[in-house]
């Protein structure tokens, strides 16, 4: 976070209490003020002892307080050095206040004399720089054997300081203090405001990308499905057994799979073309008007006999179970050929190329293994899956990977350990550079390497994460949303946004369809008009909605 110019009074900045924001610091900055303040960088050899606490400070309670009392009281000038949002390690939701929150509640406080945000996993780093005559720790630390405030203390001592502990008379938990805390309106739009400027979101810049939408070039690959929704009537217990009996009012189908990404991607604008297999039943013939009458272009690679079918039986609105038709057909030799040299033509032609595995067939080893490397040629591509059976791991060395904790937990067959672990295991297995993951009503994180250079060591270095809070309100059909949320991110990236930008994106368009009976697509007018109502867009929009000639709201549903 950057800083005023800092005051060179020998006696700090915290005798000025109407600019302890002049408190918070870069490193970069710290180190000469401290040399100023010292005459010299080496512990011991000070004129003024410096001493450092470092941690999450999360929500600033009494015990922190009498613990950083307790610190400023070892010498003359206190360092509090916080660990960056990205890199807490604390569930998918923490830290509960932005760092820029966190560095001001510490920097307000008198006998803070400077803060810091660490933009590393421990303070190690930090403290080799610093060099503290004392490092203070919780209590807890004495008898730890924790690896990484080992390499602290052993950093500390190295520099002649030394390690002492100390957690103030008063024991809190910041943890258990949020989960009793309510949850706060004004304080949630202030984290996503903290948020929103770090990152660069206002609703300026989001115009601007969605407007780089249209006429972008969008081929996805994947199996097409139909999603039938059969509307019934329920009626008493049948009389041959104790089951429940329904009678069909009606039935309504909606694009799904690759087909959905297609539609979603032509209602917000982009150029689309549709590598996928269809069937010669009537359905198939429903499925390729529909998406050409979107000005949609269909290059069929593989033929079925008739196209999958997820029939979902609704009463009153309520889904109460889903039946599925259509086999499991892989391609031949010859359809993966076929298939293969149509990726290639069309990798060096496109803006952003998006692969949605569903498990029928289509994406095989053998297409991926005649592909290869060619699919890298696209400037940006996404993957993701499109139903349970679908293979995440199926395409490697993507740019971005989007998939639900539910198919991230069952990839890596781990149902118990952490998100962060989990994700870092499936971008080293397919060798990706980032992940978008949807948690359902509690929202989305965010996982993105520190370097995207493999040559680095930082390409293998543990994962920066970011939470984004679910922006929906009323939930009424969260079918087709996934495809929505790859939809979008991989646009917005193509168009020069940030990974977090696309988070932001993708939670608005998530919010639009939840809201909406069946997988109908978005618009990039409803995005607008979506943003104009977000306290924490605070800038403005200089553009207005995008507004396109055909028509990607109207209902696609078929009846039958």
């Amino acid at each position: 976070m950057g800083a005023e110019p800092m005051a060179t009074k020998s006696d700090g900045p915290s005798d000025a209490p109407s600019t302890y924001h002049r408190k918070i610091v870069p490193v970069s900055e710290l180190i000469p003020a401290l040399e100023n303040q010292c005459g010299s960088d080496a512990p011991g050899s000070r004129r003024k002892t410096v001493i450092q606490c470092h941690g999450c400070f999360d929500i600033v309670h009494p015990g922190h307080i009498r613990y950083l009392q307790f610190a400023r009281a070892q010498g003359d000038i206190l360092v509090v050095s916080i660990t960056g949002d990205a890199l807490i390690s604390k569930g998918e939701t923490r830290p509960y206040i932005p760092q820029e929150l966190r560095a001001e509640n510490l920097a307000a406080l008198e006998f803070v004399d400077y803060v810091v945000i660490d933009s590393n996993p421990t303070a190690r780093d930090l403290l080799d720089r610093i060099r503290p005559d004392v490092y203070v720790k919780g209590e807890e630390y004495a008898t730890s054997h924790d690896p990484r405030f080992i390499e602290e203390r052993d950093v500390v001592e190295s520099h002649g300081g030394r390690v002492i502990f100390s957690s103030g008379q008063v024991v809190f938990s910041s943890t258990r203090l949020m989960e009793a805390l309510s949850q706060s309106p004004q304080l949630d739009v202030e984290r996503l405001r903290a948020v929103s400027r770090r990152h660069d979101i206002d609703t300026a810049r989001l115009g601007e990308l969605i407007r780089a939408f249209f006429g972008r070039k969008f081929v996805v690959f994947g199996d097409s499905l139909v999603d039938r929704y059969v509307l019934c009537d329920a009626n008493e217990i049948a009389s041959e057994a104790p089951m429940m009996a329904l009678t069909e009012l009606d039935a309504e189908d909606y694009l799904g799979g690759a087909a959905n990404v297609a539609l979603q991607a032509a209602a917000l604008g982009a150029e689309v073309v549709l590598v996928t297999s269809l069937g010669n039943d009537s359905l198939s013939g429903w499925v390729q008007s529909t998406l050409t009458s979107f000005g949609i272009r269909i290059l069929t690679v593989h033929n079925r006999n008739d196209i999958p079918v997820h029939s979902r039986f609704l009463v009153d609105d309520r889904k109460l179970f889903r039946v599925s038709r259509g086999r499991v057909r892989p391609m031949d030799s010859i359809s993966e050929r076929k298939a293969a040299d149509t990726l290639r033509e069309l990798s060096g032609a496109c803006d952003v190329m998006v692969s949605l595995d569903c498990g029928y067939g289509l994406v095989t080893p053998g297409l991926v293994q005649r592909v290869g490397d060619d699919l890298r040629r696209a400037p940006l591509l996404a993957s993701g899956t499109g139903t349970s059976r679908g293979d995440l791991l199926a395409i490697r060395d993507v740019d971005l990977m989007c998939c639900s904790e539910r198919r991230l937990r069952a990839a890596m067959n781990d149902s118990s350990a952490g998100l962060s672990s989990l994700a870092y295991g499936l971008l080293q297995r397919v060798q990706a550079r980032s992940m978008l993951l949807t948690l359902g009503k509690r929202g989305l994180v965010t996982f993105d390497r520190r370097s995207h250079d493999r040559a680095t060591t930082a390409w293998h270095d543990r994962l920066s994460s970011e939470y984004l809070p679910s922006f929906a309100g009323h939930v009424a059909d969260r079918l087709g949303v996934s495809e929505a949320v790859l939809t979008v991110s991989a646009l917005t990236l193509s168009a020069g946004g940030n990974l977090m930008q696309a988070a932001y994106l993708a939670g608005a368009i998530a919010a639009i369809r939840i809201g909406a009976v069946g997988p109908v697509p978005a618009t990039a007018d409803e995005l607008h008009a979506w943003m104009s109502g977000r306290a924490e867009l605070m800038t403005p929009p200089d553009v207005s909605p995008l507004r396109i000639k055909r028509e990607p709201r109207r209902h696609v549903a078929h009846t039958v």
